[in-house]
């Protein structure tokens, strides 16, 4: 079981917290086991959207695979740095120190800078009057502008409002693979964004933005099975079509194969391996290449993106056929 632990501040942004809390209510749904507790020095919350909340007084017991996540309020309504108690303050910087991962989301990022958890350590904010205030009382933060999040050391901070969805969505990728954010996010009707200098997250969303159902059943099942081989006919079938049909179809809706498509949640998923520090060749075996020539030569093509499309693309063009080959 993972803990979320929202800490709720008097006069705190109702999206704030309730983005994030969709996003881990909503993995819950899909059967990971999260519980998501709400607490704070009074039970009685006011928000400044005019909704008062009702929150625990006592902390949960939290071990080190439980989240922190401190939603953002309004700075004007007790100054920039908020009521956030010496105690909770405590709290944050001991989990932080056992292991635990410590989140805000936009004026959030204070407490976390009170608790000690931004020193030498990049992080962001909402707009740049608020980014400028934390830079000075806290100088050795290294506050990073125009991301929508930015993750140091177990320490995760985002900037204003709807961003808290965006980074929420990152830790359930880290957690459970991108697969799952991108089914989250489908739930949530919203598309990932990309974060500042990062490259846009995962192709399983980039490739969603299209009415054909039969598509995103086939979507859904080369999402959670990328790594196998996976028969153009079993992908025919989940999608309820003819194979020849699902080729045509699948190129329309995304400007891809079935097989250009898996392909390139390969790359994606073996490029991220890359960069934790795991060799080319452990990566393309992980994410079911044979050996890593084949990665090397996807690597070196130039990537496409999500397509605007015209209802012109006709099958034959772009990616090599697919048509009599497993996916």
């Amino acid at each position: 079981m993972t803990r979320v632990v929202f800490l709720l501040v008097p006069q705190l942004h109702l999206l704030d917290l309730a983005g994030p809390a969709q996003v881990f209510s909503s993995a819950a749904d899909l059967g990971y086991d999260y519980r998501l507790h709400y607490v704070a020095e009074r039970e009685q919350v006011p928000t400044v959207q005019g909704v008062p909340l009702v929150a625990d007084v006592r902390w949960p017991e939290l071990t080190p695979d439980d989240l922190l996540i401190v939603p953002g309020w309004r700075p004007a309504a007790h100054g920039p740095q908020g009521p956030v108690s010496p105690g909770d303050l405590r709290r944050l910087a001991e989990h932080h120190a056992a292991g635990g991962t410590v989140a805000s989301v936009c004026a959030g990022a204070y407490a976390l800078g009170r608790a000690g958890l931004l020193d030498g350590r990049r992080c962001t904010t909402t707009h740049h009057e608020v980014q400028d205030d934390l830079a000075r009382r806290h100088p050795a933060a290294q506050v990073t502008r125009d991301v929508l999040y930015v993750v140091d050391d177990r320490v995760v901070t985002s900037a204003g409002i709807a961003s808290g969805i965006d980074v929420a969505l990152h830790l359930v990728a880290t957690r459970h693979g991108p697969a799952t954010a991108a089914k989250i996010a489908r739930t949530l009707v919203v598309y990932a964004r990309r974060n500042g200098h990062e490259q846009q997250a995962s192709a399983m969303m980039r490739h969603r933005s299209h009415l054909s159902d039969s598509v995103h059943r086939v979507q859904d099942l080369i999402d959670s099975r990328y790594a196998e081989p996976l028969p153009l006919a079993e992908l025919a079938a989940a999608g309820g079509v003819a194979e020849r049909t699902l080729t045509r179809l699948f190129r329309a809706s995304t400007g891809l194969t079935p097989l250009g498509y898996q392909q390139l949640l390969r790359v994606e998923r073996a490029e991220h391996l890359i960069g934790h520090g795991t060799t080319v060749e452990a990566a393309a075996r992980t994410v079911g290449f044979t050996d890593a020539r084949m990665l090397r030569r996807l690597r070196a093509r130039p990537r496409r993106s999500a397509p605007v499309l015209s209802g012109s693309s006709r099958p034959g063009s772009g990616t090599p056929p697919a048509a009599s080959r497993a996916a």
